[in-house]
């Protein structure tokens, strides 16, 4: 026999359970990662140290519930008055006086000194019930937030008071069917101060605000959410001025759309090496080199491409200012000024060292879903220092975003000047479905730069090694040229080249020399048959003037042997 939980939620009595409903935080990365939201109707834990944004979470959270989906809210605050909070969420871009004066919120300071708390048997929270169901029931608030609940119990020591008084705070607030978020402070050794409110709660969500090296990254973790799957790794999350964002769960199974359409890199050239006339889209592209081998180069190239196709692209720098970029790439015939202008290029360029290499990808990750670019380029990912296993697993992160929406990746990074591959560069290769070498070689005094492709994905690509120059008309691929000491760049290939026209030069002159000798032996050769044929039709005339003239002394002499004898017999 079903117990009388598993009937209230059976769907229309199919026998099915319903599933949780839930309530959306409307924070971006949050709702992916819990699945729809917050538990409805239940009570969640938001804990952590100060300074982590458990305040801004929550104020979020309310804000959100009444513009996005017209769910009324409370704060009731133990700690931060309500001038105060309007101000600091204010930054935001978060109206809520005004919400408070169209009766869509209300905030409620509860004054607490705890010096004037005596703890006792009889210690209850009926008062706060009666004030917080007064502050739900005028404007039929559907979310409600209390912050901090330390400061409700600041006095007592008592851990069974402790214990009840939570008890029956989290159940009343299930029997008013509020979503509820009720803030806590980290302990020591445990998630919260008193240890308690974990384990009453029927969501559980650690914020974290850890510092390593100087840099501090903020992370959020779901703990425990009953009735519900949920992300259950540590995700990094950004606080700014465009609200909350936290960067989402990213596919674990490789079930990416994938695309056979082709998008040129902008160098005609380098379109040719790689057999289908450019990158796949939705694929992760890698170049690296020395410094100085123009990998920015090759990236503005790529942008210039896409923006003349009508596409939008996002340019994240590390290194360079828009402006300062904007002026370098016009030098090599590069105009991405009028692509700003447009609005199909966006600049987003900020200090390595501003944030952790995890809040730089929650940022990238937020950009790309405000600006929902088709190209975006890295520039570069060696600028970020940390573990390598962390370096790859963000950056796992960000390729999966991409690919996940169809958006083509072009990273740069910067090479060590051995023949070595760096540390950076081993623990993202893998990720790329192309990677392009740009390297300097030195000959007669000079450098000059090469290109190569080491792998491209799904295309019978060029292994050959081509020379590449920068002009003021854009990149320029120079035809390969192999030498008798391997590939020639550079005034060694121009001098090479010389004396091969050289070379070629003299042999077509030895060539036409020795036509000319053959042409007059020919000739004397036929005067000399001529001459030959000359006197043998000479002779030949002779002989048969002489055939002639034989025949015809034979002719008179038969007639005259005939006359003769005839005229011997008339004597007879």
């Amino acid at each position: 026999m079903a117990s009388k939980r598993n009937k209230a939620n059976d769907v229309e009595g199919t026998g099915h359970l319903a599933p949780l409903p839930k309530s959306p935080t409307g924070i971006e990365g949050l709702d992916a990662l819990t699945l729809g939201g917050l538990p409805t109707g239940r009570p969640t834990l938001l804990c952590g140290a100060a300074g982590c944004g458990k305040t801004l979470f929550a104020m979020t959270f309310l804000i959100k519930g009444v513009t996005e989906f017209g769910e009324h809210g409370v704060l009731m605050s133990f700690e931060e008055r309500e001038r105060d909070l309007e101000t600091n969420v204010a930054s935001l871009g978060y109206d809520v006086a005004d919400l408070i004066e169209r009766k869509q919120m209300v905030i409620d300071h509860v004054y607490i000194e705890r010096a004037e708390i005596e703890e006792s048997g009889d210690y209850d929270l009926e008062g706060l019930f009666v004030r917080l169901g007064h502050a739900i029931d005028s404007i039929g608030a559907k979310r409600v937030v209390l912050d901090t609940i330390e400061a409700l119990f600041s006095g007592l020591d008592d851990t069974a008071i402790l214990r009840a008084e939570l008890r029956r705070l989290f159940a009343w607030l299930k029997d008013k069917g509020v979503t509820a978020i009720i803030t806590a402070e980290r302990g020591e050794g445990q998630l919260t101060r008193y240890g308690i409110e974990e384990y009453v709660s029927d969501c559980v969500i650690l914020l974290d605000n850890r510092v390593e090296e100087q840099v501090t990254t903020r992370r959020l973790r779901v703990v425990k959410y009953r009735g519900s799957s949920h992300g259950t790794n540590e995700y990094p999350f950004l606080i700014d001025e465009h609200g909350i964002s936290v960067l989402p769960i990213t596919s674990a199974e490789l079930g990416h759309r994938i695309s056979h359409e082709a998008l040129s890199t902008g160098v005609p050239g380098l379109d040719e090496m790689l057999g289908k006339n450019g990158y796949f889209r939705g694929s992760s592209v890698l170049i690296s080199g020395l410094a100085g081998t123009g990998k920015s180069t090759f990236g503005a190239a790529f942008v210039n491409a896409a923006c003349e196709r009508g596409e939008r692209c996002l340019f994240f720098a590390f290194e360079e200012s828009p402006d300062q970029i904007v002026r370098n790439m016009k030098s090599v015939g590069f105009d991405l000024q009028r692509h700003i202008d447009s609005g199909l290029l966006c600049f987003q360029a900020a200090r390595p060292s501003l944030y952790g290499f995890e809040m730089h990808l929650a940022r990238m990750n937020r950009d790309i879903e405000h600006f929902e670019p088709n190209v975006i380029v890295v520039d570069p990912i060696s600028a970020f220092r940390g573990p390598s296993f962390e370096i790859h697993a963000t950056l796992v992160r960000l390729a999966d975003i991409c690919k996940s929406k169809g958006i083509t990746a072009l990273f740069t990074s910067l090479s060590s000047s051995g023949e070595q591959m760096t540390e950076s560069e081993r623990s993202v290769s893998s990720l790329m479905d192309t990677w392009i070498s740009l390297k300097d070689m030195e000959a007669n005094g000079e450098r000059n730069r090469v290109l190569y492709l080491l792998k491209s994905r799904g295309m019978n690509h060029s292994k050959q090694l081509r020379e590449y120059q920068l002009s003021d008309h854009g990149i320029h691929m120079v035809d390969a040229y192999i030498g008798p000491d391997g590939v020639l760049t550079g005034t060694a290939r121009v001098a090479q080249e010389a004396r091969e026209r050289q070379a070629d030069l003299a042999r077509q002159q030895a060539t036409e020399r020795r036509r000319r000798d053959l042409a007059r032996k020919r000739a004397a050769v036929e005067r000399q048959i001529a001459e030959m044929r000359a006197a043998l039709e000479t002779e030949e005339i002779e002989v048969t003037t002489q055939i002639e003239q034989e025949e015809a002394r034979e002719t008179a002499q038969g007639s005259e042997r005939s006359q003769m004898a005839i005229l011997r017999g008339a004597q007879r």
